[in-house]
């Protein structure tokens, strides 16, 4: 037994990096455990032993310790082996807390370690606060459509369980520290059943993680008219560096693909420079983009929601003043080349 309560973060490594929202998790964990006395693990599942370079950057990050799983049947992400491996884990440690980010591989494994736990989920959640003197998280995440917010408790089980949109904490500012306990844990052979037998692997593409990552995004709505008008979008988006985005009507109607969709039923992002084209503004879209550091709405709806919220709101036709800024922008770089 370790402490008088730990929080545990589990690690998202993709392409064997880890990912920011890992990072996110941590400085919140970090948060959460300075209130209530509680300390921050790092739990990492792999065939391989956390280098140094990673180490510190999870120490860096807001943890006390890694426990470092190690077991080749961990080389891909695998729903039984994960849920037998941390319910062994848990055997010896008085946790809390588990925290995952709320991907792909974290919504499908946490729900089932819920249950082999017999204790509460709570999906999504868009904000995480502690009582210091019980420990209970207090969780929010949106309902019903996003139009509510829902704050939710598990008192009366534990672990508490939750996983967390990316992008929705920040990470640390300051270095925590440059090292700390790494504990490794291997598993006697037989104990981490697969849930299937794996053929092949292949590359995920770039566009999820673009998305998820992007510091800037231009991003398209139904005021785009066409899907012809897209170009436009991508166009503008190839000048500033940025990544193309997405409503979810757009995606519905298949003029863009879903690892493009920004907002509840998308992705969370938070570039520094979010421009939203023909977008409405709907409830759940704007809870997916609404912490960007600084938003531009072009609508020709001066009283679309979008614009309430914009540091900079454009009224006009979406396509049109899109072709304006990018060719003022071609101009521009022509002109400092002559």
């Amino acid at each position: 037994m370790i402490g008088k309560g730990e929080i545990w973060v589990i690690v998202e490594e993709r392409r064997k990096s880890i990912h920011s929202s890992t990072y996110e998790l941590l400085a919140k964990s970090r948060e959460l455990g300075d209130c209530a006395g509680l300390s921050v693990t790092a739990v990492r599942l792999s065939d391989k032993r956390v280098d140094d370079e990673k180490s510190v950057s999870l120490f860096r990050s807001g943890a006390d310790r890694v426990i470092d799983a190690i077991d080749e049947r961990l080389a891909y992400y695998d729903f039984s082996c994960y849920i037998n491996a941390l319910s062994l884990l848990l055997r010896d440690h008085h946790t809390e807390i588990i925290l995952a980010a709320a991907t792909t591989s974290g919504r499908s494994f946490m729900p089932g370690l819920a249950a082999v736990l017999q204790t509460g989920l709570t999906a999504d959640c868009t904000g995480l606060e502690i009582e210091p003197d019980s420990c209970n998280l207090i969780q929010t995440r949106p309902a019903i459509g996003g139009n509510i917010l829902a704050t939710i408790e598990t008192p009366a089980h534990r672990p508490q369980l939750a996983t967390v949109r990316p992008k929705t904490f920040e990470s640390m500012s300051v270095d925590y520290m440059d090292s700390g306990e790494v504990i490794e844990m291997t598993f006697p052979a037989g104990t981490l059943k697969p849930s299937g037998e794996l053929l092949s692997v292949r590359q995920e593409t770039d566009s999820a993680e673009a998305i998820s990552d992007a510091e800037v995004i231009i991003a398209g709505g139904m005021g785009l008219k066409k899907q012809e008008n897209l170009s436009r979008l991508t166009r503008l988006a190839e000048l500033v560096g940025g990544t193309v985005g997405a409503s979810r009507k757009l995606v519905d109607l298949k003029w863009l693909d879903h690892s493009r969709q920004v907002g509840l039923s998308g992705h969370t992002v938070r570039p520094r420079l979010y421009m939203a084209v023909g977008v409405s503004g709907a409830v759940q879209h704007v809870a997916g983009m609404q912490t960007s550091g600084f938003i531009i709405a072009i609508n020709k709806d001066r009283h679309a929601s979008i614009m309430s919220i914009a540091d900079i709101a454009i009224v006009g036709d979406a396509s049109e003043i899109l072709q304006e800024i990018s060719d003022a922008l071609e101009n521009e770089g022509r002109e400092q080349n002559e």
